[in-house]
């Protein structure tokens, strides 16, 4: 019912307050993301198809790739943005998906940004998904539960231990809401052979508190035992991770603490908010920061008499603003997260603030990701705000792990595209490691769904090949393949160890001397 109440008024904000707005303008120059990117267009070199491609080097060898895709008059294009490295050429011939987007224009609903964000977040999904629970109690007997999702005809609830499906692992916003953008995505994920689990924090989405804390923003404690479980119950399958919208803080801060003991093979941010300090401090426009603001409080109401023991309610429920909410939760004296406590004076809660953010930025520790990192952007999103302010350009431009996506239009986890209705498996991706489940197709696959389930299929195919091209290598060095050294046919025991071959042997597979990062 709240859903319902919160998308009417925004239905009618946007009604009255249609003309003028910038959250709504569908037209913008046929050149507006090369130009701002510094791309020239004539340095694209167009194919039969009508595909775009073309690779520039600037000063600081960066690498760009466009891929423009023709609707009725107007080019829309795609970029993507990342350092030069065997693993981008091998993305860019094999992704074909990054090419093809088809974004919805002219007077439609579906060309809006606002509109089509707020109807992937709000919008009622009738998904013939369900979901089976488990409730993972923490080392401080602290609750996460993990939504693994199953198709409804599905009589088995529970997976084999001894499947060799790779996992899903999906971390919805970091207000425990469960959009119709993740639904469609569990859909899409199981009809490619995946077993997508979905990952719930302290409170969210009908968990239970047992334990008078709260995540924090950016504290990948809890994540981090929710994948150990997950290496634990299936063993034999890889792990993928997604995150969606301000879930992608707490997904780059596990893979920037935890490094090459990720467990992780890829994983893809939809539209993250990357520099969450000043997303905080600087607020959403205020239909979007009120319906925000009044989903948490509503959510924390039925906790009110027990987090009253530690933080002060009435500054909690009295707050108008997301910053507001945090500061109550987590930087005030005897808050539910484990910050250490302050004053109470506006320099000392100022210091808290910043302190907190010192611990829970997700780019803190970016430099120690030692896995691929697909971020998809749209420049129209009316969440995370301005390009240029908001996406660490610098990132991708120097860090061969990381890959930026950055469409012209697509709204906030929207990306709704012309066909979408009519490209359920056209874009032939396929699972690494299972055939598409007989049953469950996906009705009307979003764009930003097949292009990271083509970017995990392209990423493991590029890891396989490097393993057998190592493997080899080694095989003819222990044999004396190339000196025409003496090979031992007749021994009992063979003089050459082998090493059993393991998915999930991350300090093996992802070193930075990788060739991906040249």
């Amino acid at each position: 019912m709240l859903e319902w109440l919160v998308a009417v008024c925004i239905v009618i904000l946007v009604v009255l307050l249609w003309p003028g707005t910038k959250y709504f303008g569908t037209e913008s120059p046929p050149d507006a993301l090369l130009h701002g990117l510094g791309i020239a267009q004539q340095a694209a070199a167009k194919d039969k198809t009508g595909r775009c491609v073309s690779d520039r080097e600037g000063s600081d060898g960066a690498q760009t790739a466009c891929a423009t895709a023709v609707t009725d008059d107007k080019a829309r294009t795609v970029a993507l943005i990342c350092k030069p490295s065997a693993l981008a050429n091998y993305l860019l011939k094999h992704c074909r998906t990054f090419s093809n987007y088809s974004p919805c224009v002219g007077w439609t609903w579906r060309a809006s940004a606002f509109l089509q964000s707020v109807h992937e977040a709000c919008w009622p999904y009738d998904s013939p998904v369900q979901f089976v629970r488990d409730n993972l109690q923490l080392s401080d007997d602290g609750l996460v539960a993990l939504d693994w999702a199953v198709p409804s005809y599905q009589k088995r609830r529970r997976t084999s231990s001894h499947s060799t499906s790779p996992v899903l692992l999906i971390i919805p916003n970091s207000f425990g809401k469960i959009t119709r953008n993740v639904l469609k995505l569990c859909e899409t994920a199981l009809s490619h052979g995946y077993l997508p689990a979905v990952f719930n924090r302290r409170s969210h989405n009908g968990t239970p508190l047992t334990t008078l804390k709260l995540q924090q923003f950016g504290d990948p404690t809890d994540l981090r035992e929710a994948v150990r479980y997950i290496r634990y119950r299936q063993p034999a399958g890889r792990l993928y991770a997604v995150s969606e919208s301000s879930g992608s803080g707490l997904l780059l801060s596990y893979l920037g603490e935890c490094g090459s003991s990720s467990y992780v093979t890829a994983a893809v941010c939809l539209s993250p908010v990357f520099r969450c300090q000043s997303w905080f401090e600087n607020g959403l426009c205020w239909p979007l920061q009120w319906a925000l603001v009044l989903y948490q409080k509503i959510c924390l109401s039925r906790y009110r008499t027990v987090l009253g023991e530690t933080i002060q309610t009435d500054a909690l429920f009295s707050s108008c603003s997301l910053r507001g909410l945090e500061e109550a939760l987590f930087c005030q004296s005897g808050q539910v997260g484990s910050a250490p406590a302050t004053g109470t004076s506006s320099s000392n809660t100022s210091g808290a603030w910043d302190a907190y953010w010192e611990r829970n930025e997700p780019l803190r520790d970016v430099d120690e990701v030692a896995i691929p990192v697909l971020s998809v952007c749209a420049q129209d999103d009316p969440i995370r705000g301005d390009t240029q302010s908001t996406v660490p350009m610098e990132l991708f431009e120097s860090n061969p792990h990381f890959f930026l996506l950055l469409t012209e239009c697509g709204g906030h986890c929207g990306f709704s595209t012309l066909s979408e209705g009519s490209t359920a498996g056209a874009s032939g991706v396929v699972s690494p490691a299972a055939a598409p489940n007989s049953g469950m197709e996906s009705r009307g696959t979003n764009w930003s769904h097949r292009a990271l389930l083509e970017f995990f299929r392209a990423t493991t195919d590029f890891f396989a090949a490097e393993e057998r091209a190592k493997q080899l290598a080694a095989r003819r060095r222990g044999l004396g393949g190339g000196g025409g050294g003496r090979v031992f046919r007749h021994r009992s025991v063979s003089t050459c160890k082998r090493v059993p071959v393991c998915s999930h042997n991350i300090h093996a597979i992802y070193n930075w001397q990788r060739s991906y990062t040249r």
